[in-house]
């Protein structure tokens, strides 16, 4: 009896649902920009998962059980490092169990190890507050880096997927593309910006001055990490006659209260900037969160 078209394709059908579809690479990553940066990258070869959201402080999470679940699947783990998630990463890594993600491992990438960092502190002890041995953590605010960065990402794509090293390696040219073209329309944008002073808030805007080739005037923490205090504030307002600052610039996931205080004493704008991917509506992927932050930074200055 002879086989109809229909029980072909009936089989076949069934053949393929029978087949394992193909794994993607399971990244975790500690932080929504390293989240972006994989996707970018990876695209329909990797499933990523951020830890933390842009509302949240990534020095101060919980080592929840769901994370650890995650990090058990990881392939991969992208972090920021520098100590920044020094409170919580380790516990997550020995709590997975998963060995392939471990510290020396390729499924362990930390993003500061390929990039220089800032302020790093001749001496370091609690007394100085939540000060970085390694340096200033938030390397991600600087687009330059990032390129640097993107490079060893994809390197260790390939590494632990060589399959499909071609496609990882066609993705980053379209990035670096993209990217260098749009670091050349910045050049042009924040012109205006450069010799701006700003107080802020805490020491993440580093990397952000470094390119902007900001002023900082002073920081609202007294030391890094403590919440500004009344008799702290009230030395800051004796700087800003002198100062010629700008305005105050803080992440939106940080309480405005010291920040809001300085202004409506000195008459200074408060500057709210998203800080990673998700921290504003515009700030939809990495090259959105620049360009909001330099959007709103020349907002106000009437540019």
């Amino acid at each position: 009896m002879p086989i109809s078209f229909k029980s072909l394709l009936i089989a076949g059908c069934l053949l393929l649902q029978a087949l394992p579809a193909q794994a993607k690479l399971q990244v975790f990553t500690c932080e929504p920009e390293w989240k972006a940066l994989v996707e970018d990258l990876g695209g329909k070869q990797v499933q990523a998962f951020s830890a933390t959201n842009a509302f949240q402080d990534p020095h101060f999470i919980e080592a929840r059980p769901s994370l650890i679940v995650k990090m058990r699947k990881a392939d991969l783990v992208v972090c920021t490092g520098a100590d920044l998630e020094i409170g919580w990463l380790p516990l997550l890594l020995k709590r997975s169990t998963n060995a392939q993600v471990q510290p020396g491992q390729p499924g362990h990438f930390l993003a500061a190890d390929f990039v220089s960092t800032l302020e790093v502190p001749h001496t370091h002890d609690r007394s100085m507050g939540d000060i970085h041995a390694a340096g200033n953590p938030h390397i991600h605010l600087d687009p330059w880096r990032m390129m640097l960065i993107a490079k060893q990402l994809k390197n260790r794509l390939e590494q632990l997927d060589p399959k499909h090293a071609q496609f990882y390696q066609e993705r980053y040219d379209l990035f670096f593309d993209q990217w260098y073209q749009q670091l050349s329309q910045w050049e042009q944008q924040i012109q205006v910006l450069k010799g701006r002073a700003y107080f802020v808030q805490h020491r993440n805007w580093s990397y952000l001055f470094d390119w902007l080739k900001l002023k900082e005037v002073a920081d609202l923490e007294p030391k890094p990490g403590i919440p500004p205090s009344s008799s702290h504030l009230a030395g800051l307002l004796k700087k800003v006659q002198h100062s010629q600052a700008e305005g105050i610039l803080i992440a939106n996931y940080q309480n405005s209260q010291g920040a809001r205080w300085l202004s409506q004493k000195s008459q200074l704008p408060v500057f709210e900037l998203p800080f990673t991917v998700g921290g504003s509506e515009q700030a939809d992927s990495l090259i959105g969160l620049y360009q909001n932050i330099i959007d709103r930074l020349l907002a106000g200055q009437g540019q």
